[in-house]
């Protein structure tokens, strides 16, 4: 059951929604009472999922985006979208960034990044920012 916890708080925050699976992950490595290598994978598949979830958002819903009920400001999209023509697809390995890194999968959707290239990218990105985590704990 703490698997499935872990991922549906790792699927969430990588939306809009103001979780922290960074801090459940720490805490889970730090009992000591669960396979590690288990929870970084499970942290890193929920997380990455969230990510595809956004990035098909962007893909199929650019006529969307002004619409009361999306999930992400205009604000938010402008911003990433500047951050992202500025350094371009790479900047998805820093999508796990908060406040940024949200927006900024649904801005690689918006702006049709090819999806083997932003999934590559952000699980780079994301796995990595788990596998700190575990090696600091």
């Amino acid at each position: 059951m703490i698997y499935l916890s872990l991922f549906a708080i790792s699927f969430l925050a990588a939306t809009i929604l103001p979780f922290s699976s960074e801090l459940m992950l720490a805490g889970l490595i730090a009992t000591s009472n669960y396979d590690n290598l288990l929870l970084l994978i499970v942290a890193s598949f929920g997380n990455i999922l969230g990510s595809v979830v956004n990035w098909y958002l962007g893909f199929y819903s650019r006529n969307l985006t002004t619409k009361k009920w999306f999930p992400f400001k205009e604000t938010q999209i402008e911003r990433s979208s500047k951050w992202f023509d500025k350094f371009g697809k790479w900047s998805l390995l820093f999508a796990w960034v908060p406040i940024i890194g949200d927006p900024l999968t649904l801005a690689a959707g918006l702006l049709r990044v090819k999806f083997k290239e932003f999934l590559i990218l952000l699980t780079i990105g994301k796995v990595s920012r788990y596998f700190i985590i575990y090696y600091f704990i």
